[in-house]
């Protein structure tokens, strides 16, 4: 019935919606602004490597995937690049288009690769010969009718709620005369007798506009990149549904609905069709590197090299330690914990520091108090196994679901189109109170704690020590316990800030790292933990203490959060925090030397400034992954650009914690790094745009101006310091010590982990003993092995 109604033949039909799921597929996920998640915006591409997903890129969405050859230049000139790196990158390349020797690559180093420019679609072509910029008409008409229906609490109204986004289109569609209005006449009409599903609405679009499978998925891909970011948003959807396994078709429906304006456009213009045909033709084409895409990838490699020669040339070897510490304390593996963790160690040689993923190895979701909304405190890549909730006794519950449905109430009489008015004239001179004190960044400081959470209907007791257990094996803290042992989650105190969210914890799905350390704490102090942790090989100390705390990223202020009992510990917690409050001053002098404008102590204000678009610079710098004993890097200055995961695989039997680290805190650190890369390198397509003309829409993310389409990705304030780019787009190196023969056995499991480094979105190399001894290369073979490598080979 299907197929007799689309009259295409059935290896066609296949062909095309083949081609459209993987046109979907390559959209990478962008999540809402109350959980921000960085995601890699190369997620669809790594099956292939960095000069291939520029060709497939460039076709698509006409963005380049390097920085410019100028600014390598610069840093060749400058020595930063050496031969050495420049000629291991032209070795290392497989590409029969790269330049045959040194001399040529350095010659091509001062001519400018050709500026990208995607495919034309329907709609450019029609523009071109009409004058009618239809591009704008689209994202305009588009964008505002997916902000009310993508909408989640922000509007006061949203079309056709309950409904699938292609079915909500069509009926909003045939009701919106603004592409009429533009010229486009018929166009209702057009969308009324549209098939009634978006797999049909595909099928009879591909075949009007002359599409073929060859040339489908690119073309496919090239429209769904034309709406912006609400693909993105769609791809998020689907990403949710599947983890909780499930299926979500709003991707198709974007795709059909696009569709429908090109089949419109054609019909409208027919002149555009000899180009058109040409047009698909090109799309049709396997997407293949020109010269200049591998010669920009060889350079990107050359600049990755210069920093890993850097770096190794950093780690010299492993450090002494004591036998037991007089404070230990675990952070985030998150890079802003690098420059705290080194401040705090300096303040005394009997401090030890940890880094582990700041959700502290509980997938919990969590129950704010007040709420009965569910929030992920674990990686987006993980299902929540454990419920938790800050929820008290039932006055204070009460008490607190009133003052919220006030508050909610009192937005929106605010923003209402009438009562607006009321509010103006009732609660104008009051509300300028506020706005004097928000614009003199007055404002209350620091972040606010909440109550303690608990696991709900609690665990039993083995559940209790073999949880425990588990995190403390993770951690690599089953001996040496000190008397102290801080557990040290993150957040970031912003305001006026949409984007808030990106600058928590991404371990802890862009919540705070509170709940997860103030859980873990109350597990690892409660008896019945410590009688049961013995039986699973880990003897903790009678006096040994766990406390959680949050690192506040913006002002380097850690809260400790004494939730157990601490009677004889207090003289031990008072020196904590004298250490701490040292170690904050100076880690914030360090950080300000990067933020433009900022000193050590302006960081305090910076973070209540409803003005400032750079309160810190989040992650930005990022480079490396090291999962090794702190004994590696202490004393070493990374400079906040290394996510810093302990690791012993000496107690790691079978190395379970080593598939745990390479499968997760990996994949999650790359995600972070390469979309700080492509909000750099491609920011038209990846980035946020700019920040001082963002509106926040449906709840979802952002746009620039009045309307238009979803910006995702990161802001360019968030990456640029208005002069230069702040963010240095080198793809990560991980690092770990541990023998390359049991690293490449966990990639042999898992291949989506596999063709990261295989196709070069990561490098991998080993250590041992603190010293880079192997580098990776495609196919699980390993260069070195044996002395220190040098990293130019």
């Amino acid at each position: 019935m299907f197929l007799k109604h689309t009259q295409i033949a059935p290896a066609r039909v296949t062909g095309l919606l083949h081609a459209a799921e993987a046109a979907s597929r390559a959209i990478p996920p962008a999540f809402p602004l109350d959980a921000t998640v960085a995601v890699n915006p190369f997620l669809g591409h790594t099956g292939e490597d960095l000069a291939h997903a520029a060709a497939r890129l460039c076709r698509v969405a006409g963005v380049r995937l390097t920085r410019p050859r100028a600014e390598i230049a610069t840093r060749v000139a400058a020595g930063e690049i050496t031969d050495d790196d420049l000629a291991a990158a032209l070795i290392a390349s497989s590409s029969p288009l790269k330049p045959i020797d040194l001399a040529m690559l350095k010659a091509r180093l001062h001519a400018e690769s050709p500026s990208p420019a995607a495919l034309p679609t329907v709609a450019a072509l029609v523009a071109s010969a009409t004058g009618t910029d239809w591009a704008a008409v689209i994202a305009r008409s588009f964008g505002l009718w997916a902000a009310g229906h993508f909408d989640r609490g922000q509007a006061l109204w949203t079309p056709r709620p309950g409904h699938g986004a292609f079915a909500a289109w069509r009926e909003w569609a045939t009701h919106d005369l603004t592409p009429e209005i533009a010229g486009l006449g018929g166009f209702c009409a057009h969308v009324a007798e549209a098939p009634d599903t978006a797999d049909r609405a595909v099928l009879r679009a591909a075949e009007r506009l002359g599409l073929s499978a060859e040339a489908a998925e690119t073309a496919f891909h090239r429209l769904l990149v034309d709406l912006g970011g609400w693909p993105q948003h769609a791809r998020w959807l689907l990403w949710r549904a599947e983890l909780a396994g499930g299926s979500d078709t709003t991707l198709t429906d974007l795709l059909a609905i696009r569709l429908i304006w090109e089949e419109a456009l054609l019909a409208h213009c027919p002149q555009v069709t000899g180009e058109w045909q040409a047009t698909i033709a090109a799309h049709a084409a396997p997407v293949s590197p020109t010269p200049d895409q591998v010669i920009d990838a060889i350079l990107q490699d050359a600049a990755e090299r210069a920093h890993q020669r850097r770096l190794a040339a950093a780690l010299t070897g492993s450090a002494p330690r004591a036998d037991r510490p007089d404070l230990q304390a675990a952070f985030c593996i998150d890079v802003r914990s690098e420059v705290m963790r080194r401040a705090l160690e300096a303040q005394d040689g009997g401090i030890d520091t940890f880094g582990f993923a700041g959700f502290f190895g509980l997938p919990v979701a969590h129950r704010p108090q007040g709420s009965d909304e569910m929030q992920a405190h674990l990686p987006a890549l993980l299902n929540p196994a454990l419920v938790s909730t800050s929820h008290t006794d039932a006055a204070s519950e009460a008490s607190t679901r009133i003052a919220a449905r006030a508050t909610r109430a009192w937005g929106r009489f605010r923003q209402a189109a009438v009562s607006s008015f009321a509010f103006v004239e009732a609660a104008g001179p009051a509300y300028g109170v506020k706005l004097v004190r928000d614009a003199l960044a007055l404002g209350p400081r620091g972040l606010k704690p909440a109550p303690p959470p608990q696991i709900e209907g609690g665990l039993t007791a083995d559940q209790k020590a073999q949880t425990a257990a588990a995190v403390l094996r993770a951690m690599s803290m089953t001996a040496g316990h000190a008397r102290l042992v801080l557990l040290v989650g993150h957040g970031a105190q912003v305001t006026n800030n949409p984007h808030e969210s990106a600058y928590h914890c991404g371990a802890c799905s862009g919540q705070t790292g509170e709940v997860s350390s103030r859980l873990l704490a109350s597990l690892l102090n409660d008896p019945e933990t410590r009688a049961g942790l013995p039986a699973q090989g880990i003897h903790l100390p009678e006096d040994t203490l766990f406390v959680a705390g949050l690192h506040d990223t913006v002002t380097d202020e850690v809260t400790l959060y004494p939730d157990s009992a601490a009677s004889g510990h207090a003289t031990d917690l008072d020196r904590a925090k004298d250490w701490l409050a040292a170690a904050g001053s100076i880690a914030r002098a360090e950080r300000a030397r990067r933020l433009p404008g900022a000193t050590g102590d302006s960081l305090f204000r910076r973070a209540v400034d409803w003005a400032e678009v750079r309160p810190e610079w989040g992650l930005a710098g990022c480079a490396a992954f090291i999962a090794a004993p702190r004994t590696a890097t202490a004393g070493r200055d990374l400079k906040g650009r290394a996510f810093l995961h302990s690791y012993d695989w000496t107690a790691d039997k079978g190395f379970a914690t080593l598939e745990l680290i390479l499968t997760a805190p990996v994949v999650v650190a790359s995600w972070i790094s390469l979309q700080y890369y492509g909000s750099t390198v491609a920011p038209r397509v990846f980035g946020g745009g700019n920040k001082l003309i963002h509106n926040v829409v449906g709840g979802i993310g952002v746009v620039e101006g009045n309307g238009g389409l979803l910006r995702p990705g990161l802001p360019w304030q968030t990456v640029h310091d208005g002069v230069a780019p702040a963010h240095d787009p080198l793809r990560l190196s991980v690092m770990v010590e541990a023998p390359a023969e049991a690293i490449a056995g966990v990639l042999r499991k898992h291949d989506t982990v596999r063709e990261l480094f295989d196709h070069g979105w990561l490098h991998l190399f080993a250590l041992r003993d603190g010293r880079v001894t192997a580098r990776y290369r495609p196919g699980l073979i390993w260069e070195g092995g044996g002395e220190a490598t040098d990293l130019a080979a």
